[in-house]
């Protein structure tokens, strides 16, 4: 794949594979992968968990909004939290320095994949179920997709090689 493509940004709700998919897509790239949920933990010394129960939610996704919006990589795979979409400043920057891909799941196969939400650090505001968060949710990822990758279906790899093959099209 020729240097067009500096950085990939994929979004997508928690359990959707951005990880798993990202680390294979940046192997297969020869880019960097950068975990922004990790990065935040660094930054802020504290788990994802923590700053939720510390901060709310709220305070939470202006850390989130913060981190993204300041990412200075290139030539890497970026696998933000999935409640990103929230941050106006970060989806700005993201899709400035990035193609963002949106990996679609459906809700049962997130639901079936998530397991408790507190453990993973999954920012719920108040009386809201993961059907809502999940509603919510898919407009903005369809808003500030580039592409979108259904993976009914399909397991990590294919995800991967279905993705290259979408991109080489744009170049």
């Amino acid at each position: 794949m020729r240097n067009k493509i500096d950085n990939i940004t994929l979004i997508g709700m928690p359990a959707s594979g951005k990880s798993t998919v990202g680390v294979l897509l940046a192997k297969r790239l020869g880019y960097s992968f950068v975990d922004v949920d990790i990065l935040i933990q660094e930054q802020e010394g504290r788990l994802l968990k923590e700053i939720i129960a510390q901060e709310g939610t709220d305070g939470f996704l202006e850390v989130e909004n913060r981190v993204n919006a300041g990412l200075n990589v290139h030539h890497s795979v970026i696998a933000p939290g999935g409640s990103v979409i929230y941050g106006k400043e970060a989806m700005e920057h993201l899709k400035k320095i990035s193609i963002v891909v949106y990996l679609k799941l459906s809700y049962e196969a997130v639901e079936e994949r998530l397991g408790n939400l507190v453990d993973r650090g999954v920012a719920l505001k108040d009386g809201m179920t993961l059907r809502d968060l999940y509603d919510e949710r898919i407009v903005y990822y369809e808003k500030y997709a580039d592409i979108t990758i259904d993976e009914t279906g399909l397991d990590a790899g294919k995800t991967v090689d279905k993705l290259r093959a979408m991109m080489e099209e744009m170049i």
